[in-house]
């Protein structure tokens, strides 16, 4: 059974080439991060609070939004949950299959082919070379490029790559699924086509956690929502209460 079990997760940035004073004269005007870390390390660069302490528990069912500024942390957490980054301090425990619809262009070789490309994307994405090969039609064909993919993806107009890698990233059946917002690609029609097969597969998996800026996307997808604030979460609640939580003041920044 899919769950998600972050525990204490703290993650800290080097920051080269300024000094922590310089620093933190600029974090007192703007909105990054969670503030200078105070630790024990061998490095001679002050470190950036990406994540503070964040713990949260999900299970199959669950849908979870993510609501907050940028820099606020969203998205690194996200990268948390897929395995990208590893926590410094804490722990993060995923179980299922997880698909990240974080970055598009992730394994993407402009000099290789489309079809080439859909067998490095599938890899990047943990499918076997069976389960790419049993999917290749498919994304093939609803990406729409016919004889296109047969040619190197450097040909391809932005449009053109988009399509290929939204059909190439949304083939994994994924248990858990990780969304850096809603993904609209292509022309009008390819975009309709587009939100009903993401729409699909937002129902098929067993746990979503989606960071997006729109309250509509996530009122319309999720069950739960969690703010994130220069790094620090706040507690889980459900959808209904995303006003009352939006209202809040600052979760609080701290400079060390």
């Amino acid at each position: 059974m899919a769950n998600i079990s972050v525990e204490g997760l703290s993650l800290y940035f080097p920051i080269i080439g300024v000094d922590s004073q310089s620093l933190k004269r600029y974090l007192k005007q703007v909105a990054i991060g969670g503030g200078i870390a105070r630790r024990n390390t061998n490095s001679t660069h002050p470190l950036l609070v990406a994540l503070r302490d964040v713990s949260l528990k999900l299970s199959a069912g669950d849908r979870l939004g993510l609501i907050g500024s940028n820099g606020s942390g969203k998205t690194t957490l996200l990268r948390c949950l897929a395995g990208a980054y590893t926590p410094d301090t804490g722990s993060v425990e995923v179980n299922g299959r997880i698909a990240s619809l974080l970055d598009l262009s992730l394994g993407i070789d402009a000099s290789a082919t489309g079809l080439e490309n859909i067998r490095i994307r599938g890899l990047v994405a943990g499918l076997t070379p069976k389960e790419i090969a049993a999917k290749t039609d498919e994304i093939a064909e609803f990406s729409g490029l016919g004889p296109f993919l047969a040619m190197p993806l450097k040909t391809y107009s932005s449009g053109m790559q988009a399509r290929l890698a939204f059909a190439t990233a949304t083939s994994v059946e994924a248990e858990v699924l990780l969304m850096d917002e809603w993904i609209a690609v292509g022309d009008a029609e390819f975009r309709v086509q587009a939100h009903q097969r993401l729409t699909s597969l937002v129902e098929r998996a067993h746990i979503l956690v989606i960071a997006s800026h729109d309250p509509n996307i996530i009122r319309s997808l999720c069950n739960k929502v969690m703010r994130m604030d220069h790094g620090i979460a706040s507690e889980i609640v459900p959808v209904e209460q995303m006003d009352e939580l939006m209202a809040r003041p600052g979760l609080g920044i701290t400079l060390g």
